[in-house]
């Protein structure tokens, strides 16, 4: 990977490593496409944020306007007429937020596409690590690819990397169904919480992505 990835840019510290091939040629690639992959999760995931803090402001504005309806509805034949004859807002709303949870849904969709690749990566990782044992042995190569690691360890990478990312999926994919019949104004706010902090999705993630970056020369040592 000549010049730059990203944020990666190959120096005259691990320019040693760019010539690589073979085995080594697949784990370098592998772990820039990790980091594109990453990269592209946080610019959905900021989106996503975006988008479900719209999905909770319309849905508490239609439950408070909701709750006057309520209070204003007549409660007996001699009370007033409501003044609320106009059913255009309601429904204005009603679709705002039908467009909104589309919106979201397509984000969830392209956040489906990444973790279905960075399974593919972990499968990759672990085919290579099958053949290293075969051609040398469960113990492996006697001297690493890069700088200390053996395969085990990139396969091992690739397995925390996958499996954080797969279960912060399944907890955006809930939370998709459940925001958009949350009134409760507390219950909204755990769920963009949620959303925003990626709880599955701890910094020990980016630390492994970095670790992985390192060994394989695309960050300076």
């Amino acid at each position: 990977m000549e010049g730059q990835l990203g944020d990666i840019t190959v120096t005259s510290t691990n320019r040693k490593c760019s010539a690589v091939t073979g085995t080594a040629r697949k784990i370098k690639d592998n772990a820039a496409d990790w980091h594109n992959l990453m990269l592209r999760w946080e610019r959905l995931n900021e989106d996503g944020f975006n988008v479900a803090a719209n999905i909770v402001n319309v849905r508490l504005s239609q439950s408070n306007q909701q709750q006057l309806v309520d209070e204003s509805s007549p409660s007996s034949p001699f009370s007033p007429p409501s003044t609320l004859s106009a059913p255009s807002a309601p429904t204005d709303r009603a679709a705002e937020l039908q467009d909104e949870c589309c919106k979201l849904q397509d984000i969830i969709d392209k956040m489906v596409i990444v973790v279905m690749k960075m399974e593919h990566l972990m499968t990759s990782q672990r085919g290579i690590q099958d053949l290293e044992e075969f051609q040398f042995g469960p113990n492996g190569r006697k001297f690493p690819l890069f700088h200390t690691w053996n395969t085990k360890q990139f396969e091992s990478s690739s397995g925390v990397l996958w499996e954080a990312f797969s279960q912060e999926l399944k907890l955006k994919q809930t939370i998709l169904q459940e925001l958009a019949h949350t009134a409760n104004s507390d219950l909204c706010m755990v769920y963009l919480s949620c959303w925003l902090h990626q709880p599955f999705n701890p910094p020990q993630t980016r630390l492994t992505l970095e670790a992985l970056l390192l060994e394989t020369g695309h960050r300076p040592l």
